[in-house]
C-alpha cells in the first residue's frame, strides 16, 4: 500500500512539474517587447489594419472601480470612429485585487502591468491594456491633479479612485463624461497624439504643454487629462472630440 502511495505522489509532483513547465514554456514564447515602447511607436498599428486586423482591449480595475459601461460603450464607439480594425474590437474586463498603495509612480504602474497582464500582439491582433487603479498618481501636484497616463506604446493607465473623487456630486462633471474624456485622451496619446507618432499635418501642438493640441475645445487639449479642467466638463453630457488638426494627423497616419 505504501508503495502504491509513493507511487501515486510521484505522479502527481511530475503532472504538476510538467504543467509548471507548459506554462513556463508558453509565456517564454510570448514577445512582450512588442507591448513594452515608447508611448505613440504603435499608432499607426492601431490606427491602420496593415498588420492588424483587430483590437483586444484587456481592461483591468482594482476591485469595486470599474468604469461604468456606458464609458466603455463610449470608448469602443470612439475607437471604431478613428480605427481600422474589420475582425473587430473587444473589451475583456476583469477585476484585480488592490496593490494597496496610496499613490503609484509610472514604475509602479508598470510593475503591476508586468505581473497581471495576459494579453499581447498576435499575428493578426493588437493587444492594448488598460488598467483602473486606486491611489493616486505620484505625479500630481498643487498645480493639476493628474487622472491619467499613457506610458507605453499599448498601455495606459486611469487613476480611478480620483476621477471618482472628483465626479457625480454638486459642482463636479458627470462621471461617465469625466471616465470617457481621460480615457479617450489617453488612447490618443497611443494613437501618436499630438506630434507623439502621428506627424502633424498642420503645426497644432502646444508648445507650453508638449505633446497636446492647442486647441482648448479638443480632445488632446493638456487639461483633458489634468484635475485643473474639470470646470470644462461642468453641465456637459458629452466628453470633448478631437479637432479636425488631430482627426487629419490621424487620417495621414492611416487611421479614419
Amino acid at each position: 500500500m505504501k508503495k502504491i502511495l509513493k507511487i501515486v505522489c510521484i505522479i502527481f509532483i511530475l503532472a504538476a512539474c510538467s504543467k509548471d513547465d507548459d506554462l513556463k514554456t508558453v509565456d517564454e514564447t510570448i514577445n512582450k517587447s512588442e507591448n513594452q515602447k515608447a508611448t505613440g511607436s504603435s499608432s499607426n498599428d492601431l490606427l491602420s489594419d496593415d498588420t492588424f486586423k483587430s483590437l483586444v482591449i484587456e481592461l483591468v480595475y482594482v476591485e469595486g472601480l470599474k468604469p461604468s459601461q456606458n464609458t466603455i460603450d463610449n470608448f469602443v464607439s470612439f475607437l471604431n470612429a478613428r480605427t481600422f480594425k474589420p475582425n473587430g474590437i473587444v473589451v475583456e474586463t476583469r477585476a484585480i485585487a488592490s496593490p494597496g498603495k496610496t499613490s503609484y509612480t509610472n514604475q509602479d504602474i508598470m510593475a503591476i502591468e508586468d505581473t497581471n497582464r495576459t494579453k499581447y500582439n498576435t499575428t493578426n491582433q493588437i493587444a492594448v491594456w488598460a488598467l483602473f487603479i486606486d491611489g493616486a498618481s505620484a505625479n500630481t501636484t498643487n498645480s493639476g491633479t493628474v487622472l491619467g497616463t499613457a506610458y507605453r506604446n499599448t498601455s495606459f493607465v486611469i487613476f480611478e479612485e480620483t476621477i471618482q473623487d472628483l465626479s457625480n456630486s454638486a459642482f463636479e462633471p458627470n462621471r461617465s463624461v469625466l471616465e470617457t474624456t481621460v480615457i479617450t485622451h489617453e488612447f490618443g496619446h497611443l494613437l501618436g497624439l499630438t506630434n507623439l507618432g502621428s506627424n502633424m499635418v498642420e503645426n497644432h501642438e502646444d508648445p507650453e504643454h508638449a505633446k497636446h493640441c492647442n486647441v482648448e475645445n479638443c480632445l488632446m487639449y493638456w487639461a483633458a487629462e489634468n484635475g485643473s479642467g474639470l470646470s470644462n466638463l461642468m453641465g456637459s453630457s458629452t466628453a470633448p472630440q478631437l479637432d479636425a488638426k488631430c482627426i487629419a494627423d490621424l487620417q495621414a497616419n492611416g487611421g479614419k
